[in-house]
């Protein structure tokens, strides 16, 4: 199904239709819904008629807490792979979004994610979709599609806070310039819900990484030149550590450095880190001048025990 519904994205950069199947990813009622890295409870969008229902479910199937929302809205799509967004980390906070996509309006509604009660509605003109939420409910970030026919997007701040978009969009500091085109494959988060890393294929070139800084208003575009659309067709992305691993159907196909966002082959080493230039003996903590002080004191009591003898020697 994956290779399948790949090739239909990269074929809807022709399709007539602004919402045919090349689009963003769009809101959904049902399903897994999303929930917070480690939590043990999930928020489902279920329909109920021209209205929706909210539900928090336990990880047994349980359903913690209910509540019914006029308007039909759907817990936002992050990626073609199912992955969805609009959850904060400390689980404060709950962005929904409504069903039926339009081209010149967006509407949004924020509701708090432990008593399912909606905050307030948010209209944006223009067609947006929700990217992340920062760990603390304070930002959520946006794909603005200035063109869903030509894929042309880019990515924005908003304040929930004070309800306001932030002036200038979400860029790479390395390639400020250059533009966002692509399509989403599948998302992850860092286990803090700080970061937020989507792969996108391309039509033209290769995939690529956006590494989102959810709590920092920073991004990142990683190329992964040695990669094509097809071969990360069922990919997903994996944080182990200070490595983003990106793992194919028979294995992993690359590695991302998550603090400078290098790419390395599977099999290669990570860069050592450069020696520390110890100047004095003090400068490791005192664990160096023990073994210096210990190397200076042996000869030295080598060289007593030798002049102690020669001194018994001359005396007798």
């Amino acid at each position: 199904m994956r290779p399948l519904l790949v090739s239909c994205v990269l074929l809807g950069l022709a399709a007539p239709s602004a919402f045919a199947s090349g689009g963003p990813a769009l809101p959904v009622q049902g399903g897994a819904g999303v929930s917070a890295p480690g939590s043990d409870v999930r928020y489902v969008a279920v329909r109920a008629g021209h209205d929706t229902v909210v539900e928090r479910v336990r990880r047994d199937g349980g359903v913690e807490r209910s509540r019914s929302i006029g308007g039909a809205y759907g817990i936002p799509g992050a990626a073609y792979d199912g992955s969805n967004t609009g959850l904060s980390f400390d689980e404060s906070t709950l962005v929904l979004a409504a069903m039926a996509p339009n081209a010149t309006r967006t509407r949004l509604l924020v509701v708090d994610a432990r008593s399912l009660r909606p905050r307030n509605p948010i209209v944006l003109r223009g067609y947006f979709t929700v990217d992340a939420v920062s760990p603390d409910g304070r930002w959520m970030y946006l794909v603005h599609y200035r063109s869903v026919a030509r894929n042309d997007y880019e990515v924005r701040a908003y304040d929930l806070a004070r309800g306001r978009m932030l002036a200038e969009p979400i860029v790479d500091p390395r390639e400020p310039d250059e533009k966002m085109q692509g399509f989403p494959i599948t998302r992850t988060v860092s286990r803090d819900g700080r970061w937020a890393y989507t792969l996108y294929a391309r039509g033209d070139g290769a995939p690529f990484i956006h590494a989102l800084d959810t709590a920092g208003q920073r991004a990142a575009c990683i190329d992964l030149d040695d990669l094509s659309s097809e071969t990360i067709a069922e990919a997903r992305l994996v944080v182990a550590g200070g490595t983003l691993r990106v793992v194919g159907p028979e294995g992993d196909r690359a590695h991302v450095d998550r603090r400078t966002f290098a790419v390395r082959p599977p099999g290669a080493q990570r860069a050592p880190a450069p020696a520390r230039r110890v100047s004095s003996v003090q400068d490791d903590g005192g664990g160096a001048s023990w073994w210096f002080a210990l190397l200076a004191i042996v000869p030295l009591a080598g060289l007593a025990v030798v002049a102690r003898r020669r001194r018994h020697a001359s005396s007798a």
